[in-house]
């Protein structure tokens, strides 16, 4: 929550300085955007190539068909979540957004920063997925200890450093956005656009819990009602917490409530929390269309068209770091390298997801617990059983 308070002090500061401050503070304010774009530009290629790989090479080893059906489950709740978010984001959003859309983003109208600074990445996003999981099932067949140790301490630096350097610095990086739409005369119109998309990704959460757990529970013979009051201290924490990892202890009791064996919990609970993310996916893919909707020089692709972005997403999604803000890092890549974004639209995407974060991860926390019913399910079905210290 108060990363959510700086980012709407760095939006405020933003329009200020855009209206009333002397070129040379604006010039000031963005050569700092400019450099923490940079940057994060750079660690893109980064995060997902150390959190996928660690992500797959860390995958327990036992109990291959629970394990196959959780990640089979996760994926595809996460996709069809995708799915689901642009059909209803591409049908609404033209009429609700009709007259907001502008010319471009954040031109400046000639504004430019003090510094022209380049960073350019080790490699390309493609590449770094594609690495990922070269390493990542390399080392799970081969069990290479040390490497895995290795991506693992990557994994780590990687986080360190969106936690103490970029995720503080993202508040700066959205001033100087809005000090640059607001030089161009386009904020008012984002503005009002940001409303509409945070209520929309909000409704859209709420459906998509309750579709889930009503068929869940008719197919079950249980109660979806009672099902899903007893994931609401989950949905609660996760507000609080802003991360699945964090909120972990209170989904395990949660899932228990809802009858789920312990050995079933203690392995797809902390699984799901790392590979599940159908709520960021929602966001994700509903604020990408409002931004592509704004931008002139943006066209909406067709379905068949955003398919293959969602697909992709869904896979990047585990390589979402657990910090707040963790799911819209792993994808600014994809939004880049396969929908065309440039700095000032990654800017808006990193605005209209942490404005709503808490209540993505709030989703993706009640979601774990319908896959944890269906890998329950399936283990019961087939006779299967976890250790209940798996994890």
């Amino acid at each position: 929550m108060n990363l959510i308070l700086k980012l709407v002090a760095g939006i405020a500061a933003g329009f200020v300085v855009g209206m009333f401050a002397p070129e040379a503070i604006t010039r000031t304010l963005l050569t700092f955007q400019s450099l923490i774009g940079q940057l994060i530009t750079f660690t893109i290629p980064l995060i997902i190539l150390f959190y996928i790989a660690s992500g797959i090479a860390t995958l327990p080893q036992g109990s291959s068909k629970l394990l196959g059906k959780t990640v089979g489950l996760a994926y595809g709740s996460t996709i069809t979540a995708g799915i689901f978010a642009f059909l209803v984001a591409s049908t609404l959003l033209p009429g609700l957004m009709e007259g907001s859309r502008i010319e471009s983003i954040a031109e400046g109208e000639g504004l430019k920063s003090f510094i022209e600074f380049s960073i350019p990445p080790m490699f390309s996003v493609m590449t770094a997925l594609a690495l990922a999981f070269v390493f990542g099932l390399g080392i799970s067949a081969t069990n290479a200890k040390n490497l895995r140790s290795n991506l693992i301490e990557g994994r780590d630096i990687i986080e360190l450093l969106l936690v103490k350097i970029i995720i503080p610095l993202l508040p700066v990086y959205i001033a100087g956005v809005f000090a640059e739409m607001t030089v161009a005369g386009t904020v008012f119109a984002t503005l009002k656009t940001f409303a509409v998309v945070l209520v929309m990704a909000l409704v859209m959460h709420w459906l998509w819990i309750t579709v889930i757990y009503v068929i869940s529970g008719l197919a079950m013979g249980r109660s979806p009602l009672t099902l899903l009051k007893n994931m609401m201290p989950a949905y609660f924490t996760a507000l609080g917490t802003m991360s699945s990892a964090a909120t972990i202890p209170v989904s395990l009791n949660c899932s228990k409530e809802n009858g789920v064996d312990d050995g079933v919990v203690n392995f797809t609970i902390p699984l799901c929390a790392s590979i599940h993310l159908s709520g960021s996916t929602i966001t994700i893919v509903t604020c990408a269309t409002a931004v592509m909707l704004l931008t002139e020089s943006m066209t909406v692709p067709g379905l068949l068209g955003m398919i293959p972005f969602i697909l992709v997403l869904g896979i990047t999604m585990i390589a979402a770091p657990g910090a707040p803000g963790g799911a819209v890092m792993a994808a600014l890549g994809l939004l880049a390298s396969m929908l065309g974004f440039n700095e000032a639209a990654l800017g808006l995407m990193i605005a209209l997801y942490l404005a709503q974060d808490s209540f993505g991860t709030a989703c993706n926390v009640t979601g774990d617990g319908v896959i944890a019913l269906w890998v329950n399910r399936f283990a019961g079905e087939e006779g299967l059983t976890v250790a209940q210290n798996n994890e």
